[in-house]
């Protein structure tokens, strides 16, 4: 079994990073201690960029300075001075430092910039063998052809052999698509049996800038655009120094217009533009020279809100602003989720990450973390490909979480709404929907026959055929009889709608499953090596024994449906026979009940949550059971303590809080906060279309 694995490039501008953050990623899902160290960086204000990349996306514990050995510039004097044992032990020192604390570490390689730039490969696989890492190599094919790229993994092996390195294979990064093949066959004429080869395409937008990565290159300052439009793409970048006819002809989709300050005119019809419909949007405008515009220009501009643009402001002259734009090179950020799922997504798609595994002979970590539970979603939706219906098709959350199931290819997802309305406002967004399916409740061939079957079900309650017409307009109720009807495979709603429009037509058809006498919900709790569930903490005020029996019963198909042991601990104020009182007696019953109608699942109760959850408590008030100490599944015993217990334990511990995820339905629909950010309904998505598995 491996420790540790080194990738190293064999030139510059490989997409080493991208190659990097998807192995990272890969290994989190195995790891629960994961390290991640540079020998030799280039700090710029005191940090390294792929430290900070890696440390926020994937929360690895470490100071920044615990995870390098040398700056370039102090690498650089010991190396003039030919000190190069000083410099292999201080790196290896601060290594073993971190390695002490993990239990795997991916060490990156150097960058290729500077001094060191000629020897650096060789240079690097000493540093390889002197951390005693087998070596993972990336070989830029970018303007490369087959013979080139032939030649440069030739060279790199022999390199490899001379320094006796443990050499575990060869990724081929940004390689042209129409040459993949001929590459294939010439990695597999020189490929040894024990390596491992993959090929990763070129993606063009991952060559893109962003407004954001602009914007903190060149230090600039905001006049106008909300937070979004920061991740926008920037396809190209113009100069607006011609007359506004010639600006409008040259300017397209997601390019940024760089402009002096003053030109007031050229602000005023680039606003024009975004206004309408017969121009293509620009992603941003970049101010040089550091003047501000006009006042009565801004405050015209102020009065239009949210347009989808940014405008920048820099101290530099004009041809000087483009110069340091043309010099930014286009880099992987973590608060940038939507380029985060395309590379990882692309990566995902060419990588076979079972290979990689076996290679390394990860021993899986026993436990669960946030990150490893993540891409666990991700890996369970994309098994079984499901298809979700998203009634709010107009949302702008729903629009940018619909662009990241896409990219990372799992699930099969279909909007509600207007289409032309919905593709214009993800073209205003810069987002790319390609392959998704769009149903407008007022046009579609479906209206009738769902119009129809609505009466057939609810006429007993009064309903004309008029009325269940006009009712089908509604999309929650459309996107629950496309679940009905076996259309699509579940549904997600509530960013803009209240639960009980999101799920009263699930009440009204979907109904719940033979055996089960109510509706619950259950919120999934991440901790930082564990997920646990927590049962009804939204939907049922008080509920009674018969349907607490069932809250259990379904929690634990849920604990189930994400892989976790489901121990049941039934919540009361007592452990055991120490309390009496009506509340304690419903949980009593309730746990009976529980236990005759599924007598093959572990539960306890009644029980008190320290209990439930801690061993030592365990050991004095439930010595013998086989839930105290170690529950997976706490069902509350109404909402009121259910609700407030989960907030309490969210904001006190950190633990990340996934849900609410309905239970007991035939079908799955789960409903979204209308508060809630794109990362919850990527989630969410991705739960309903597990759950849709299992139905």
């Amino acid at each position: 079994m491996l420790k540790n694995l080194y990738i190293a490039a064999a030139e510059a501008d490989s997409g080493k990073s991208l190659v990097m953050m998807g192995i990272m990623s890969i290994l989190s899902r195995h790891v629960k201690r994961l390290g991640f160290f540079r020998p030799i960086v280039q700090l710029e204000n005191n940090h390294d960029h792929d430290i900070d990349l890696v440390s926020k996306r994937m929360k690895i514990p470490f100071q920044h300075d615990e995870m390098f050995g040398l700056t370039s510039s102090k690498a650089l004097d010991l190396l003039q001075e030919n000190n190069m044992d000083d410099l292999l032990t201080t790196i290896l020192n601060k290594y073993k430092k971190l390695e002490a604390n993990c239990d795997f570490v991916v060490v990156e390689g150097t960058d290729f910039t500077g001094s060191l730039k000629p020897f650096e490969f060789d240079f690097n696989t000493r540093l390889a063998n002197n951390l005693g890492a087998p070596v993972l190599t990336v070989v830029n094919g970018h303007g490369k052809s087959v013979t080139d790229i032939a030649d440069i993994t030739q060279m790199i092996k022999a390199v490899l052999a001379r320094e006796k390195c443990n050499y575990v294979g060869m990724f081929v990064n940004r390689a042209n698509n129409k040459d993949i093949d001929a590459i294939w066959e010439m990695l597999v004429k020189f490929k040894t049996n024990d390596e491992i080869v993959f090929i990763i395409p070129e993606l063009d937008v991952l060559q893109k800038l962003t407004i954001r990565q602009i914007s903190k290159a060149l230090n600039a300052e905001k006049i106008y655009g909300d937070d979004d439009v920061f991740d926008y793409d920037v396809n190209d970048f113009k100069v607006a120094a011609m007359g506004i006819g010639q600006i409008l002809k040259y300017t397209g989709s997601g390019c940024l217009v760089i402009t002096p300050g003053d030109r007031s005119d050229v602000l005023i019809t680039l606003f024009m533009s975004l206004l309408s419909e017969n121009h293509e949007k620009i992603a941003g405008i970049l101010l040089s020279g550091g003047i501000n515009p006009d006042p009565e220009v801004m405050r015209l501009i102020n009065g239009v809100k949210k347009l989808p643009v940014a405008i920048l402001k820099v101290d530099t002259d004009t041809f000087a602003t483009a110069m340091n734009v043309n010099n930014i090179k286009a880099l992987l950020t973590p608060d940038n989720e939507r380029r985060m799922a395309m590379a990882l997504g692309h990566f995902e798609t060419n990588v076979d990450g079972k290979k990689l595994i076996e290679k390394i002979a990860l021993t899986p970590a026993g436990v669960v973390t946030p990150i490893m539970f993540e891409y666990q979603l991700y890996e369970r939706a994309g098994s079984k490909r499901k298809h979700i219906v998203l009634p709010e098709g107009l949302d702008d959350r729903i629009l940018r979480a619909s662009e990241i199931l896409l990219r990372r290819d799992v699930v099969d997802l279909t909007l509600l709404g207007n289409e032309e309305e919905i593709l214009k406002k993800a073209d205003s967004l810069h987002l790319k929907l390609n392959g998704i399916n769009i149903i407008d409740p007022y046009d579609n061939d479906l209206i009738n026959d769902y119009a129809a079957t609505y009466f057939k079900l609810r006429k007993h309650k009064g309903i004309t055929k008029e009325e269940a017409h006009e009712i089908m307009y509604d999309v929650s109720y459309l996107g629950t009889m496309m679940v009905f009807k076996g259309h699509a495979d579940g549904m997600v709603s509530g960013a803009a709608h209240t639960t009980q429009h999101t799920i009263r037509p699930a009440f009204e058809f979907i109904k719940t499953k033979p055996g089960f006498s109510i509706v619950s919900s259950s919120f999934l709790m991440l901790f930082e090596d564990k997920v646990l569930v927590y049962g009804d903490c939204a939907f049922n005020p008080n509920p009674n024994s018969e349907e607490l029996a069932d809250i259990a019963i379904s929690s634990a198909q849920t604990a189930l449906s994400f892989g976790i042991e489901p121990r049941i601990a039934m919540l009361s104020y007592s452990t055991g026979t120490s309390g009496k009182g009506e509340e304690v007696e419903k949980v009593r019953k309730a746990t009976e009940i529980a236990r005759s109608r599924r007598p093959d699942l572990k539960i306890e109760g009644p029980i008190q949550y320290d209990a439930a959850i801690d061993a030592t408590v365990a050991s004095q008030k439930m010595p013998n059971s086989d839930v105290a100490g170690k529950a997976t599944v706490f069902i509350f015993p109404d909402l009121n303590t259910g609700n407030n217990t989960y907030k309490a334990v969210q904001r006190s511990s950190g633990a990340i809080a996934v849900g609410p995820v309905s239970q007991g339905l035939n079908k799955p629909v789960n409903d979204l906060s209308r508060g809630c950010l794109v990362k919850d309904i990527v989630s969410t998505v991705l739960i309903t279309a597990i759950q849709a598995q299992e139905t």
